[in-house]
């Protein structure tokens, strides 16, 4: 997946101004910033739902409007109607509703991935705060999706589901899913991550979490993002 010279505007406002930047397949990649820097507006670009003011994005050479259903994105937790009267395993069967194609694992496969195959009969507004998000995490893995966009995955929950979720993201790309998770985290977490795109309107910072950390102390901005 590709960015070239990506921009978005919300009216008069730049969201986004020039964003450029290569995903190998395989990839597990942080996108941190603060409040505001434009994380989820990226990923809505990423997947096609928005059209960039400026500039493209590809799959393959693909303009990514034409291929839609091979990215998917996890929206943020506070997003979804908990309280609506369904069970796990039909809430993660959602997510092959747009599609007739297999995605990389089947609803009960989807649910012993991440975790919850024993509750797969539990309503949502059951789920722990963790337990939520491994079941956004397991509706989106129906999907037939070769790049998985995730938006604040760990935001919310404990360190055991935290560390739960960072394991299997890193399974998924070693099995050759392109992963892009969006986060406020700066610490110890992202050197679970390859590469660490540091956003805030611009791309601030592109590396590995080292050299990207090397980047900010260096132009001394490392205090606006750490925290």
């Amino acid at each position: 997946m590709s960015c070239r010279h990506l921009s978005y505007s919300y009216g008069q406002h730049r969201v986004l101004d020039h964003i450029d930047f290569h995903l190998r397949p395989g990839s597990l990649s942080a996108l941190v910033g603060p409040n505001g820097a434009g994380k989820s507006t990226l990923l809505h670009l990423l997947q096609g739902q928005l059209q960039p003011s400026g500039g493209a994005v590809e799959l393959d050479g693909v303009p990514v409007g034409r291929c839609r259903k091979r990215i998917a994105l996890m929206p943020q937790k506070g997003t979804i109607d908990w309280h609506f009267p369904i069970t796990v395993a039909e809430f993660a069967r959602l997510g092959r509703l747009s599609s007739s194609r297999t995605g990389c694992c089947d609803v009960d496969g989807a649910l012993q991935r991440v975790g919850l195959e024993a509750l797969a009969g539990r309503r949502l507004d059951q789920l722990s705060g963790g337990q939520q998000q491994r079941a956004l995490l397991g509706r989106t893995l129906v999907q037939p999706a070769d790049v998985l966009l995730l938006d604040e995955p760990c935001a919310t929950i404990d360190p055991p589901s935290r560390q739960l979720l960072l394991g299997l993201m890193r399974q998924l790309s070693d099995a050759g899913l392109t992963l892009v998770v969006s986060s406020h985290d700066w610490g110890p977490a992202l050197q679970s991550y390859d590469r660490v795109l540091v956003l805030d309107r611009v791309l601030r910072a592109d590396g590995t979490p080292e050299e990207v950390q090397q980047t900010l102390n260096d132009v001394t901005m490392g205090n606006h993002y750490c925290g």
